[in-house]
């Protein structure tokens, strides 16, 4: 597999925010986020070839429980299935964190979906790929049929973009306002804090869950965090 970096820290976002887990970061993806927090995953990406044999070791003697697969896009890898499987089977957890553009077979605990809002449409000649790749919400529906543990999360750089998550939510149905968690953009812990208040207040008057960006609290931005 192609794989950015690995290492053990904190979950810091979503549901299980506050975990010690081990984190697997792929390389590449087929989307372009202006404001993608690893572009060494996606705009420019780079890493090592790992064998699952090497990865599923590494994981099991970081001596934690949760391990996380997330990228860049974990589910353009060939071996994601593999991975994943061989993972719980070794007795961990395992989150896989996606942007729900494709819907490979693999299995996971936790599914924690990121549907891209045009908050992080790019510019340039990748914007029309980029948003003809989110606007598909097929892959999304059926992750989220297959996987009833999930968690959805939505990038919110401004509360105008809240018009956005609900029509997506529409679109998709059926979700449940609990699993849908709202975070303030920013690159940094600074640049989201201007904008966790807002986003707190939206999910007060909506009824979806806040979470924070632990890692960019204690750890600042950067790699292996």
């Amino acid at each position: 597999m192609f794989i950015a970096e690995t290492f053990t820290s904190l979950q810091g976002e979503g549901v299980l925010v506050g975990v010690p887990s081990f984190f697997i970061r792929t390389s590449g993806c087929n989307l372009r986020c202006r404001w993608c927090d690893t572009p060494y995953t996606s705009w420019l990406p780079e890493g090592d070839r790992r064998s699952l044999e090497d990865l599923v070791a590494e994981a099991r003697a970081s001596g934690v429980k949760h391990a996380v697969v997330t990228g860049g896009e974990p589910l353009l890898q060939r071996e994601i299935g593999l991975l994943t499987r061989e993972l719980r089977a070794a007795g961990l957890h395992v989150t896989v964190e996606t942007a729900a553009t494709v819907a490979p077979d693999f299995d996971c605990d936790l599914l924690s979906v990121s549907p891209k809002t045009a908050n992080s449409d790019p510019q340039g000649v990748w914007r029309e790929r980029h948003r003809r790749l989110c606007a598909d919400r097929e892959p999304l529906r059926s992750l989220l049929h297959r996987f009833p543990e999930y968690q959805i999360k939505f990038v919110v750089a401004e509360p105008d973009d809240l018009a956005e998550v609900l029509a997506v939510l529409e679109e998709i149905g059926g979700i449940d306002a609990s699993r849908v968690l709202l975070m303030a953009e920013g690159r940094d812990a600074a640049e989201v804090a201007v904008k966790a208040g807002v986003v707190a207040d939206l999910c007060s008057e909506h009824g979806f869950r806040y979470t924070p960006r632990l890692h960019l609290d204690l750890f600042g931005a950067g790699r292996g965090v």
